[in-house]
């Protein structure tokens, strides 16, 4: 998979997770032990199991959006990997941090959406960092010695 494919990817992913997240159906309600947040629209565990609130949902189809747009094109995907995987890295310690962990009760950023962040922040890594590959680099323009 190049980065282009896993910018459109991404996208699409984090599209669906938020329409999701505004899907009553789909949420619980969070239990006795979860930080309180300040904004409690649409807050709950979507699937159970990621705390969202409408404000998460909507960084979320943000994010899907930016990776639909820069799937286009290959310097955007890859300033788009590279982004992420610092927006993610840093959403992943702040949800290891009492009091950061709800990002001034805007955005719930604990439990499960630790690890999820992580994994993403992981992978936007890989594709926003690693060496450009031959196919990619001649889709670019360049030239590239076999």
């Amino acid at each position: 998979m190049n980065v282009k494919n896993f910018a459109l990817i991404l996208g699409v992913v984090y599209i669906i997770a938020g329409i999701l997240g505004f899907v009553p159906g789909l949420l619980r309600e969070p239990g006795p032990n979860a930080p309180d947040v300040a904004v409690t629209s649409s807050y709950g565990y979507l699937l159970g199991l990621f705390p969202v609130n409408s404000l998460h949902n909507l960084f979320h189809l943000v994010i899907g959006v930016w990776g639909v747009l820069a799937a286009r094109h290959l310097n955007t995907s890859r300033k788009f990997a590279q982004s992420i995987a610092v927006i993610y890295g840093v959403l992943t310690v702040f949800g290891l941090i009492p009091g950061l962990n709800t990002l001034f009760g805007l955005l719930p950023l604990h439990g499960h959406d630790i690890w999820l962040h992580a994994l993403t922040a992981l992978a936007a890594a890989y594709f926003g960092f690693r060496t450009v590959d031959r196919d990619e680099y001649v889709e670019h323009g360049g030239t590239m010695a076999k």
